[in-house]
């Protein structure tokens, strides 16, 4: 394990022999935490500093000790020091989405970690369809985060994953999202921040780091044909909200304990996600029981007073956020206006109090008040633990197991070494470096791109055609490009987009590859004598129907933002060293539904009488480019079911209404459930050449609904690595209530009675749920 030696133990030992006994470790740089005794002795009288006593009474005792001022300096994100008890300053927003980064104030880099495991952006993550891949990618995170907590470049507090719905193609931020689906979602949810927060002894009252999921709710507009997210109302159904927006918060809170939910800057049905308590107070901390805090998404809370007039003071503004069952302000805020907000009447200190027991509540389970970091659990970890050899290899893992295979005429791919001498390898994202990790990104240890990956495998002729993703005209260069591509056994095309194409403030207007890309594309795959592969590096979908009917580009992968080894990933891939697995967790849709579709409308469902499509595979009633869960391999597997029940019978108390009547569905809040389950078991046979993982789907289609259900919904899925020629066992329990459950126009969950319809590739099975 990497300490405060690696890498300085030569230094340490000189300057402990020249007399300078008791040096950091780090060299000046120390970890923040309170009830240091070595810096001031009375802390060992107070009780919230004594760690063998009970987290809550430990609250009680610091917050009762405070004077309104100081609770007020703790309801931001920059909290204030109290000297007189011990507590330093602690900065709560760091950022961790697909590793740790110095996005926000609370981390930062330096020589002593000059960077950390830069992990797929979580939209290719999520294509894995592998929760223990998230788990495992999580555990490396909070490894990391840990060590540099220790050295003094990190806090214990960060701010991800982004758990929203990528309801819409053209969100600039659909990249850190993990797809459409809301179980799709909620399981990445779950599994990240398990791996994030969970101790190795697995005592629930303790954590690793804090996770947090955002940005609650139905937040997916950032800037849209001038729509800003700022001042963006979303008008939402309540059965929209409540079976697609709601279920991967849920989850994250319920089933994944996570620590903290950021609220987003939007209105939803006219009222500030940060300001609404049914949907605070009521719903996460009332209804799923955060054990945790609630953040406001970065001067959100300014931005409902000042930007949306939601109030007409900022006193106002402060009231009512934390009334609503707010707990930190990211930003400055409320802790320039709460203290007068309560001195006006307007708002009782027993809410301030309940605001910062949440906050403080959450540093005790991290040790915060536990005294000197280093003789705690994790304490030896140090700058040796980032960027190991382990972890770099799983990003490289990860970036594999997410890449989408979507063509591959006449088996073109995997190419042969050996058959392939030369290699031309053309476009803008060919050499990408930073483009590879993403937004929300940190230092990565070391960059592969894809031209050094593929190198590794033959001899390239590089051409950019473009400089740029945006490729204007101005930068095309298509002649080279075609003469390497004319030259050479095969050729592979790296297009696709950047942070200048999508970003966050960034939504696209366009589906379409951005500026000459498939202009460059079609003149080079014309020219090339040998197979040519397209790879598109994004996090959103782009209309690519040219290229998937063209007879000129035999393959087509789809390789998101893969990280700082994504290189090395691709070029596997492509020569077959690893058998791809991948599957698209969105719907790729033709040009013609941003033509035809406003952003801002925010219905899932179709609707007839106007024409409007509805959105992803669930409802979406269109043609698509590419569907949910599309995605090939270099084997064939197919699917035998071996056991499945034809029905299920529902125990339903005595004198229940559908014994004496007809009843179409039963009210889920009945519990008539109770935990009735069963059990689908699956052969999975691998009738190809290579070896290989296999994703297999678990989808329901429940009886209709008024034309509201969905057309089928993905209730589960599971990875299975089949041998060539071999099969091997695949099992999925269903839970009749949670799993095969529908909402009505009111919001409510129903199970409808009836025929369900399961279904497994080409595979279905008829189940039918009686009283």
């Amino acid at each position: 394990m990497g300490s405060c030696f690696g890498g300085l133990v030569s230094i340490v030992v000189v300057l402990v022999l020249l007399g300078f006994g008791g040096i950091s470790c780090v060299l000046g740089d120390s970890p923040v935490f309170a009830c240091d005794a070595g810096k001031n002795r009375d802390v060992g009288s107070f009780r919230f500093c004594d760690a063998s006593l009970d987290i809550e009474e430990r609250v009680r005792d610091f917050v009762g000790r405070l004077t309104l001022v100081e609770k007020v300096g703790f309801l931001t994100s920059r909290s204030k020091a109290v000297d007189r008890l011990g507590v330093p300053s602690y900065e709560w927003w760091s950022e961790a989405l697909h590793g740790v980064s110095n996005v926000g104030p609370g981390t930062r880099f330096s020589s002593l970690v000059p960077g950390a495991t830069s992990f797929p952006m979580p939209i290719l993550s999520a294509a894995s369809f592998n929760t223990s891949l998230w788990r495992k990618m999580g555990k490396v995170v909070s490894t990391e985060a840990r060590a540099m907590y220790n050295v003094g470049l990190a806090g214990l507090t960060f701010w991800s994953p982004n758990i929203n719905i990528f309801r819409d193609p053209r969100w600039g931020r659909g990249q850190e999202t993990s797809g459409e689906d809301p179980f799709l979602t909620s399981k990445y949810a779950i599994h990240y921040v398990k791996g994030l927060q969970q101790i190795d002894s697995g005592h629930p009252d303790r954590l690793k780091v804090a996770a947090c999921c955002k940005h609650y709710t139905a937040y997916d507009v950032d800037n849209w044909k001038g729509v800003e997210r700022y001042t963006f109302n979303a008008q939402v159904t309540k059965q929209d909200l409540e079976d697609t927006f709601q279920p991967p918060f849920e989850s994250c809170v319920i089933d994944g304990h996570v620590a903290s939910v950021m609220c987003s800057y939007n209105q939803v049905n006219g009222v500030p996600t940060c300001a609404d308590p049914n949907l605070l107070a009521g719903t996460v901390r009332g209804e799923w029981k955060l054990n945790g805090y609630i953040v406001s998404d970065c001067d959100s809370v300014q931005v409902l007073y000042s930007s949306q007039h939601y109030t007409k003071t900022p006193e106002e503004a402060a009231a009512k956020t934390l009334m609503a069952g707010l707990d930190l302000n990211c930003g400055p805020f409320l802790g320039d206006h709460t203290e007068a907000a309560v001195k006006s009447g307007i708002l009782n200190e027993s809410a301030v109090d309940g605001a910062v027991t949440n906050n403080v509540r959450v540093l005790m389970r991290l040790g915060f008040f536990d005294g000197d970091p280093s003789k705690q659990p994790y304490g030896n970890l140090g700058s040796g633990d980032v960027c190991t050899a382990k972890n770099q290899e799983l990003a490289a893992e990860a970036a594999r197991q997410g890449i989408v295979l979507l063509k591959n005429t006449d088996g073109s791919l995997p190419l042969s070494p050996a058959k392939i001498k030369t290699l031309a390898v053309i476009g803008p994202n060919a050499n990408a470096t930073k483009t590879m990790i993403g937004n929300y990104e940190g230092i990565p240890c070391k960059y592969v791109s894809p031209l050094e990956g593929l190198s590794a495998y033959t001899s390239i002729v590089y051409e950019a055609g473009c400089l740029t993703a945006l490729c204007p005209p101005s930068s095309f260069q298509s002649g080279s490009a075609v003469k390497a591509a004319s030259a050479a056994d095969a050729t592979v095309l790296i297009m696709g987009a950047d942070q200048s194409v999508e970003a966050e403030t960034r939504d696209r207007i366009n589906l379409t590859l951005p500026g000459q890309q498939q202009r460059l594309i079609v003149e080079v795959a014309k020219a090339s004598k040998g197979p040519v592969v397209l790879v598109i590096m994004s996090g959103g979908p782009f209309d690519i129907s040219f290229a998937k009917a063209s007879d000129k580009i035999s393959s087509i992968l789809w390789v998101g933002y893969p990280g700082e080894k994504g290189g090395t990933a691709i070029a596997d891939v492509i020569f077959g060293r690893y058998n791809p697995c991948g599957r698209l967790p969105v719907t790729w849709y033709p040009q013609s539904f941003a033509d035809n579709v406003p952003m801002t409308n925010m219905n899932m469902r179709p609707d007839p009488s106007t024409g409007y499509p509805g959105r992803t595979y669930r409802f979406y009633t269109g043609e698509a480019v590419y569907s949910f869960g599309d995605g090939l391999s270099y084997s064939q597997y197919n699917h035998v079911l071996v056991r499945a029940p034809n029905s299920v019978s529902l125990a339903l108390e005595s004198g229940h209404p559908c014994f004496s009547q007809e009843c179409e569905a039963v009210d889920m809040a009945e519990n008539v459930c109770q935990e009735l389950a069963f059990d689908i078991h699956l052969k999975v046979q691998n009738v190809g050449s290579m070896h290989g993982s296999h994703t297999v789907f678990l989808f329901f289609t429940p009886p209709s609904l008024t034309g509201k259900s969905p057309k089928k919904q993905l209730i589960g899925f599971e990875k299975a690595y089949v041998i060539s020629k071999g099969e091997e066992l695949v099992q999925f329990q269903v839970n009749v209530c949670k799993d095969l459950g529908t909402v009505n126009e009111l919001g409510e969950r129903k199970l409808l009675l009836g025929s369900h319809v399961l279904q497994v590739g080409s595979l279905s099975h008829s189940l039918i749920v009686r009283t």
